[in-house]
């Protein structure tokens, strides 16, 4: 992509198909800003929040970093919960992962990759934490696969201890959390059975399946 014009030109062109289709558009979205569902994903370009659940801009927010982490001194993250849950009022919050994840592989593979090798040090406590299960499988991507779903139930578990969430099921706020997991190969999102509405409830998960 040499030309970054083109870029602007694209832009042009999907907001007069958006005018056209629906004139008030963008008069609405300039109003409030009012999604009722945040989503804490992977940065991996090809696992687009809004695309691959098919719901227009303002009704998605969206937070996403390398492997789809909620670690309990990243202040990113955790501002965006807080934002999400306190300002926004969301009712769900959904941690999606994506089998073939370069960052759980890189984990899993223990390669140097410099900084990026430091963030994922929390992708190698997962995988610690259930070698057995992991290494139980057969193929290299069956165990990277395995890997990533149990990121993603070990980041919802990661959510719940978060100030806000705690805070929100304190106060009886509405609030759900959720594990999803996308396939880039097929485009169809995986629902990892975990979910957990209160601070004392007990999550729903396949995770010892």
């Amino acid at each position: 992509m040499r030309d970054l014009n083109q870029l602007l030109k694209k832009n042009s062109a999907w907001a007069e198909k958006i005018k056209a289709s629906d004139p008030d558009f963008f008069t609405r979205l300039a109003k409030q800003q009012s999604p009722e569902l945040l989503w804490i994903g992977c940065s991996d370009s090809r696992v687009p929040a809004n695309q691959i659940i098919d719901l227009p801009p303002g009704q998605v927010f969206v937070h996403r970093n390398i492997a789809n982490l909620v670690v309990e001194d990243d202040i990113n993250c955790l501002s965006v919960i807080q934002y999400a849950v306190d300002l926004l009022k969301v009712k769900h919050i959904i941690v999606c992962g994506h089998y073939g994840c370069g960052g759980v592989e890189t984990a899993f593979f223990n390669q140097d990759r410099g900084l990026i090798s430091d963030w994922l040090q929390h992708i190698k406590a997962v995988y610690n934490n259930h070698q057995k299960k992991v290494e139980s499988l057969e193929s290299d991507k069956e165990k990277v696969n395995r890997l990533c779903e149990l990121n993603v139930i070990t980041q919802v578990k990661n959510l719940c201890q978060t100030y806000p969430v705690q805070r929100a099921w304190e106060s009886d706020q509405q609030l759900s959390i959720h594990g999803w997991i996308y396939s880039i190969e097929n485009g169809i999102l995986k629902d990892l059975d975990i979910s957990v509405t209160s601070r004392d409830g007990t999550p729903r998960t396949n995770e010892n399946k």
